[in-house]
């Protein structure tokens, strides 16, 4: 499942972030050719925004129209699927590799008693909380720090059970948030710092930067 009805308002794209253009193709292309590619994946779902349904599904995926926040795109894609591990990937990460992908489901589908495996890179910056948003209440160590990424792999009864909490996904950044809140054990796949968000305009530099070298 494919996250991608974001309005893209951070970035200034005037549009939807999973339309705007990178390396001379729509974002969200770049995450469907990985997925594509993935030996692990079988069918591919797009949360996308109102009136877009059409235009994706020429893609050759299943489109339907997300909700007013990610996790609710989420649980409306899930509804779709049938498959017992579902892996979820913001389109807003168009960097992602079949091979992280598919190591992510092979990990889930290894361990039994996991309930999601998330790709995730080491914190290297230190981190400090502040109290009112300017001074320094604490640093935070970072050894057991991580900075969280998509894809991330769930088994789907996890999954729809975390999501059918409906108070709760307003407030969710990512949806093992909502698993671990539920007492599923959630597992971290290291991954490569280059599975960058697209947030700022310069992201999509960097991005762009980053797709060239690989071509």
């Amino acid at each position: 499942m494919i996250a991608a009805a974001g309005s893209g308002q951070r970035l200034g794209a005037g549009g939807p972030k999973a339309f705007v253009e990178l390396a001379g193709r729509p974002l969200l292309d770049w995450s469907l050719d990985a997925f594509r590619a993935a030996e692990s994946i079988a069918e591919i779902v797009v949360a996308v925004p109102p009136g877009q349904e059409g235009s994706v599904a020429e893609r050759g995926v299943v489109a339907v129209e997300g909700g007013q926040h990610r996790s609710e795109s989420v649980a409306i894609a899930a509804e779709l699927c049938s498959e017992e591990i579902l892996v979820v990937h913001d389109a807003a990460r168009p960097l992602v590799t079949p091979e992280l992908i598919d190591a992510i489901v092979e990990r889930l589908v290894s361990d039994r008693e996991a309930a999601a495996v998330i790709a995730a890179a080491p914190v290297t910056d230190t981190i400090k909380r502040t109290a009112d948003g300017d001074r320094v209440e604490e640093t935070l160590d970072r050894a057991g720090l991580w900075a969280v990424q998509t894809p991330q792999a769930f088994r789907a009864d996890a999954l729809r059970g975390a999501l059918s909490d409906a108070d709760s996904l307003p407030d969710a950044t990512d949806d093992a948030m909502l698993v671990e809140r539920q007492g599923g054990r959630v597992l971290i796949h290291s991954a490569p710092a280059e599975n960058l968000k697209v947030t700022a305009p310069i992201d999509l530099r960097v991005a762009e930067l980053l797709l060239r070298e690989r071509a």
